[in-house]
């Protein structure tokens, strides 16, 4: 065993390294007009984590990451990694406040960040000590940049950097609601697991070419689709943004396979005016998730996409992201299912008490894996009430089937008490969406002094579609016992979302309450 093998072990960019050796001449990483081999990747992430360790961050210091899509980002995350820093991605939507809470909190001593966003960036930094603040992609700056430094002569050997399975690798902020964000600590032995895990329930293949568009920022893109690819050996088509236009034209002048979307994205690809104009013949692959996706959309890819199979990807930040999956076969039996746990996970379905409730029953979802977050950075009392029990409580209501196939009723704040009778919103949702007038729906609790909360929808109907109030909810009306019905429907012409893609309802209610 030679010294360098000694260093790191059991980590993400020995795993890169070893991808490295076997597909080296493979493409696997396109992005813009610049198109890296594994070899050439594996190169630029040393000089890269070179240059971060000459700048003075020493391994355990956190550094931030503030940017869109690019192949400096992914370069970024990967020299974090060899260089033994904790990566701390930051959704690039935050204001300077809320960027400024995060590296305050996680204590960074780096940050990068996009050009487009120095404003922000200079306003937040100001109050904090920053060892090193750079760009991603500004090669013409007089200060660091990530990609000038991956494109210069520098070291490209492994930095001597002592690190095993149990390092910290990233710090995962999760969106907070009613508190202020809180991060999960995820370390290399357990994004690696999760990495395995979904290689085999997703079926990722080293010969698929794979399109990448969600923001790298979240989870699910970063380490259920874009690390498990790049660890098997495939190509990575990579975009900045999932504008429909570019998706739809990037499937068929790539010829791609695989390709992950929230519900939104999909929703929005399939109302795009070009989408049967566009060869999808290729596409095989259409994992969703980050939300539910409603069954009438469901049915409707099945129907414009002939032959592609389906996976319904549930999970959380705080598990890597991935827990369970319903495959494409398993979609005929149970298209509104969230599948059964991948082969890193357990999974209960659990009462106030930590009992196991029947099948059939709502209780609350909890977990057990090695794909699990060690705790919550600098929040014990967070953690230890996320695992009373020594299960992870994951704030999801479900049940469980017979077979043991998971079903999501909702985020437990997202459950409406209607006159003292718990409401799904989702239910309300799934109905609203089988009538054909509607493209995208909302369904949130308003206070109300009679009903407790009142049932209210938001609805952005199809382009060219017409349908009034009181239709909705008559349609509403004959699918559903009469308390479920929403007791106003509002009509909008786009709902609030993250650059993830999630609808966020918080906006919606502060809007209604205004």
């Amino acid at each position: 065993m030679t010294m360098q093998s000694r260093i790191q072990q059991h980590t993400i960019g020995a795993a890169l390294a070893r991808s490295a050796r076997k597909n080296g001449s493979r493409l696997a990483l396109a992005f813009a007009d610049r198109r890296w081999s594994y070899a050439e990747l594996d190169r630029a992430v040393n000089r890269v984590a070179h240059a971060l360790i000459g700048a003075g961050l020493t391994p355990g210091d956190r550094l931030a990451v503030y940017g869109k899509n690019s192949d400096a980002y992914v370069i970024a995350w990967l020299a974090a990694t060899r260089a033994g820093l904790v990566h701390v991605p930051i959704n690039f939507a935050l204001s300077s406040e809320e960027l400024s809470y995060i590296l305050e909190q996680s204590g960074a001593s780096g940050l990068l960040s996009d050009l487009s966003l120095a404003d922000k960036v200079e306003s937040a930094s100001s109050a904090v000590d920053l060892t090193l603040s750079g760009t991603l992609h500004a090669p013409q700056s007089d200060g660091f940049d990530v990609l000038k430094a991956a494109l210069a002569e520098g070291d490209d050997t492994e930095p001597a950097v002592e690190l095993d399975g149990q390092s910290l690798a990233q710090l995962l902020y999760t969106s907070g609601t009613t508190a202020a964000p809180k991060a999960a600590m995820m370390t290399h032995q357990a994004l690696l697991a999760e990495y395995m895990a979904c290689m085999v329930e997703l079926d990722i293949k080293a010969d698929e070419p794979m399109l990448a568009a969600l923001p790298l920022y979240h989870s699910a893109q970063m380490h259920v689709f874009l690390m498990p690819a790049l660890l098997l050996g495939a190509t990575v088509h990579l975009r900045e943004a999932p504008a429909p236009d570019d998706c739809l034209a990037q499937i068929e002048r790539h010829g791609i396979v695989s390709f992950f979307a929230p519900p939104t994205v999909w929703i929005g690809l399939l109302r795009h005016p070009e989408f049967d104009r566009h060869d999808l013949s290729r596409l095989k692959k259409a994992y969703y998730g980050a939300s539910i996706m409603p069954v009438p959309v469901l049915e409707e890819l099945r129907r414009r996409i002939p032959g592609v199979g389906l996976y319904n990807c549930y999970g959380q930040s705080e598990i890597a992201p991935l827990a369970t999956v319903l495959r494409p076969e398993e979609h005929d039996a149970r298209p509104a299912s969230a599948g059964r746990p991948i082969l890193t996970v357990e999974t209960r379905i659990v009462d106030a008490e930590m009992n196991d409730v029947p099948p059939g029953e709502h209780g609350e979802i909890v977990h057990r894996s090695p794909q699990l977050l060690t705790g919550y950075w600098d929040k014990p009392e967070m953690t230890e009430e996320a695992f009373l029990g020594g299960w992870f409580h994951s704030g999801d209501v479900g049940y469980l089937d017979e077979a043991g196939y998971l079903f999501i009723v909702d985020r437990i704040k997202d459950v409406i008490n209607t006159g003292g009778v718990v409401v799904a919103s989702r239910e309300v949702e799934e109905v609203l969406f089988q009538h054909p007038a509607v493209s995208e729906v909302a369904v949130i609790g308003i206070p109300d002094e009679k009903w407790i909360e009142a049932i209210t929808a938001v609805v952005v109907l199809k382009e060219g579609a017409e349908v009034s109030e009181a239709a909705l909810i008559e349609h509403a009306r004959e699918h559903m016992a009469h308390y479920k019905v929403p007791k106003q429907i509002h009509f909008s012409d786009a709902l609030p979302k993250s650059t993830a893609g999630k609808i966020l309802k918080r906006h919606l209610r502060k809007e209604l309450q205004a």
